[in-house]
């Protein structure tokens, strides 16, 4: 099986459900432990974490963003919506759909402020 078969999601696997239940694949790779040891190590050394999932796409998989009460944020994989909602509820956080609620402007203006750090 060639490179653009496997990227087309063509190869030798039988008639049926792919691999992956049938969502095909992406370019992006799968979340691993450590993206969530992450995610728990930001939510337990900031204050006023909030998430926020952003779907699956046909480049990356499912990831959420984590944004803290002074802006500050971090973007993992992980696998699927619903991982996104047990681990909020394990880390009593919030969460959201990116899709819907967009991002905090608190977000945007840390971010503002890095570049301009970064610049100067």
């Amino acid at each position: 099986m060639g490179l653009f078969d496997r990227l087309r999601g063509r190869g030798r696997r039988p008639a049926g459900r792919a691999r992956d239940g049938g969502r095909g694949s992406t370019l992006d790779r799968a979340s691993h432990r450590t993206d969530l040891s992450h995610l728990e190590q930001f939510v337990a050394s900031r204050r006023g974490v909030e998430g926020y999932v952003e779907p699956r796409t046909t480049v990356t998989e499912t990831t959420i963003v984590l944004v803290a009460a002074d802006g500050e944020w971090t973007r993992r994989r992980i696998d699927g919506p619903d991982v996104a909602r047990r681990l909020s509820k394990d880390l009593a956080i919030p969460v959201y759909d990116a899709q819907v609620t967009g991002y905090p402007q608190r977000m945007r203006d840390w971010s503002a402020r890095q570049k301009t750090n970064r610049l100067e």
